[in-house]
């Protein structure tokens, strides 16, 4: 039997032992990185037809000439300047001839300095693809019609957390109020479960479930009603519980390869297997509230995305807003390692948002309406770079005076 002096040894051994092994190194705090390169660096650059983004940068000019001219346009980017900043810019591309390519690519290369962006060291980002669905429904529920897309819910309550300390500014947490205490609202398994009564109006009910799983997933759709009509709905709140990828719960069951996972492939697995889908979807505890959109003329127009502008097909792009301010021209160049034919290479105006798109070095192009713009949408998968347009003259926030 060892003496208890031999046992608190080698207690003191294995401590030794456990002090010395190396330990992981924490992964640092996401920080948008942006470093100014010449327009030879952007990947494509000479390929791209950019005058056709020019329409789509117009209409971020009109959003950006509603705020106030001293307006900081992003505390992490401080190269974007201030509103002010861009009004002449806009101007000039006011000037600019429909699709005269010679023309726009001069004020771009001109006007504009490219920034390649990264998070803190690492330039690479991931990039997809979305899309506007089209649904079949009605306004009144019956046995075909009977999956709701709900409105704004009437007790659901953001709380901006920076009105309760300043360090938090930025953060909001939302919830409903239960008796006198503030509570999680329902996830989607409890929403789909039991409904959500008289808290929140049904804009449309709809014969398919994944397609209104979808259409959360999208943020926006065209619902064709059985009266004829069309009635689109936009993106209006979440119920404030976080996003999960059901493409990675499939995987986790093993019920699909990691390199298969696309939109389609997911799409094909739950309309498969009917008794499982629910639960699948259920393990996505976010869901999404909508608001009818009005009607627009032509009615192919795109929906309206988080800076209030109509969406352009290829040419918007969903960033992360706390990094990436709305309404400036950025240049993707990603490539799909499972798919080297598709590639994208383009100039867009960061325009839009979204649940699953985080961090500095994220974005999701919006490629249209429909079922082709799904197809392409859903394939898209791709890492790569992108790199921030910004205007030539300017004087970062940072150094001038605030």
């Amino acid at each position: 039997m060892r003496s208890r002096s031999a046992v608190i040894l080698g207690v003191l051994l294995l401590l030794l032992i456990a002090g010395c092994a190396p330990r992981p190194v924490p992964r640092p705090a996401d920080k948008l990185v942006a470093a100014p390169v010449s327009f030879t660096d952007l990947p494509g650059w000479s390929d791209d037809k950019v005058a056709d983004a020019i329409p789509a940068f117009l209409r971020s000019c009109a959003a950006n000439a509603r705020r106030p001219a001293e307006a900081v346009l992003s505390q992490a980017l401080p190269e974007a300047g201030r509103a002010r900043d861009w009004q002449p810019l806009c101007a000039e591309a006011a000037r600019l001839a429909p699709g005269d390519e010679a023309a726009a690519r001069a004020f771009l290369t001109q006007r504009f300095r490219p920034y390649r962006a990264a998070n803190n060291t690492e330039p690479k980002g991931l990039f997809t693809g979305y899309y506007e669905i089209e649904l079949d429904g009605a306004k009144v529920k019956s046995a075909r019609y009977a999956v709701p897309i709900y409105g704004m819910p009437k007790d659901l309550v953001t709380a901006d957390l920076s009105e309760f300390d300043s360090a938090l500014s930025g953060k909001q947490i939302i919830g409903r109020v239960v008796g006198n205490k503030f509570r999680p609202y329902p996830d989607r398994a409890a929403i789909e479960a039991s409904g959500l009564g008289d808290n929140a109006p049904v804009l449309a009910w709809v014969d398919n479930a994944v397609d209104a799983f979808f259409l959360q997933i999208q943020g926006s759709g065209v619902v064709r009603l059985a009266s004829g009509d069309m009635m689109r709905v936009g993106y209006a709140a979440k119920n404030g519980h976080p996003y999960r990828a059901i493409g990675r719960v499939l995987v986790d069951r093993g019920a699909l390869a990691k390199d298969d996972v696309s939109m389609q492939s997911i799409r094909a697995w739950l309309e498969a297997n009917p008794t499982a889908a629910n639960a699948v979807m259920a393990a996505n505890p976010s869901y999404v509230f909508f608001r009818a959109l009005p009607k627009r003329e032509p009615a192919r127009e795109g929906p309206d995305g988080a800076q209030g502008v109509t969406l352009t097909a290829g040419r918007s792009l969903a960033v992360d807003r706390r990094y990436v301010p709305l309404g400036i021209p950025v240049w993707v160049a990603s490539q799909n390692p499972d798919r080297p034919e598709f590639q994208t290479q383009r100039l867009v105006v960061a325009q839009d948002t979204g649940g699953a798109i985080t961090g500095p070095v994220r974005g999701d192009v919006f490629w249209g309406t429909g079922h082709a713009a799904g197809e392409r949408a859903g394939l898209m998968r791709e890492f790569g770079n992108y790199y921030f347009l910004l205007p030539r003259d300017v004087v970062p926030v940072t150094e001038a005076r605030r």
